[in-house]
């Protein structure tokens, strides 16, 4: 449905029923087919006139190796003609599970190359790149309204071990 003609219909549904123009009798099943077919009217109003897809181009795969051994053992390394990377190995470490070590590569939208290499084990997912968050150091210093509270907790329990406080006990 062309845009012209999908704002003609809203405004036509607005005028009518803001206007006043449907006078709703006392049954239940009209009201609700009217609704119904409102409902209808508005998702029709709001599909896009068309859906465009983005050109895709291909991407030839450069190398595509797999092994797969009986015992559970496997490897695998990926390559394509856009830079992507992927290798990987894993072996069976107990009943189900499996653990895995490997490598990817690619280049992101803005331009940079991300590397990461990984270990998923029985201490599970231990990426490392230099693209990762790092946490700050510890320890870190300690904001001066926490020493003054766990300072002010100090004396406050102090004071209630001397019974210038009153103690705040639980009762059952």
């Amino acid at each position: 449905m062309a845009t012209l003609t999908r704002l003609f219909l809203a405004v036509y549904i607005l005028r009518v029923v803001t206007a006043g123009g449907i006078q709703f009798p006392p049954s239940t099943t009209l009201k609700m087919k009217f609704v119904l077919v409102l409902a209808l009217a508005t998702v029709a109003i709001a599909l896009p006139d068309s859906y465009e897809t983005r050109e895709r181009k291909f991407v030839p795969i450069i190398k595509d190796e797999r092994i797969r051994e009986d015992d559970g053992r496997y490897n695998f390394d990926v390559e394509t003609g856009n830079g992507i990377f992927i290798s990987q190995s894993g072996s069976p470490v107990g009943e189900g599970a499996i653990a895995k070590a490997g490598e990817y590569s690619y280049t992101a939208p803005n331009g940079e190359q991300i590397y990461m290499k990984f270990v998923a084990d029985e201490n599970g997912f231990q990426p490392q790149s230099s693209v990762l968050p790092v946490a700050p150091e510890f320890p870190h210093p300690i904001p001066q309204f926490v020493l003054d509270q766990i300072q002010r907790a100090a004396e406050e329990d102090a004071a209630r071990g001397r019974g210038e406080i009153p103690s705040y006990e639980r009762y059952d």
